[in-house]
């Protein structure tokens, strides 16, 4: 049976501090997957493994650190 490949229309630049992406590596050579393909795995599973008080909990952490950018204008 021949996989099937995941369809991933919208390309994005996203920067990444070098523990974050040397995370995202990790993850690539223990699974064989692409950057986008981990990033939709880890995006549209999240509920399913991030605690959301803690997620909620690491968003503001990083907000008070670092603050937020204003929100983009499409």
């Amino acid at each position: 049976m021949t996989a099937k490949r995941l369809p991933l229309p919208k390309r994005f630049y996203a920067g990444l501090t070098e523990e974050a992406y040397g995370r995202l590596r990790s993850l690539n050579e223990r699974w064989g997957l692409g950057n986008n393909y981990l990033l939709v795995v880890l995006l549209e599973n999240l509920d399913r493994y991030a605690d959301q008080q803690k997620l909620d909990r690491v968003f503001s952490e990083f907000i008070d650190e670092y603050g937020a950018p204003k929100a983009a204008k499409d």
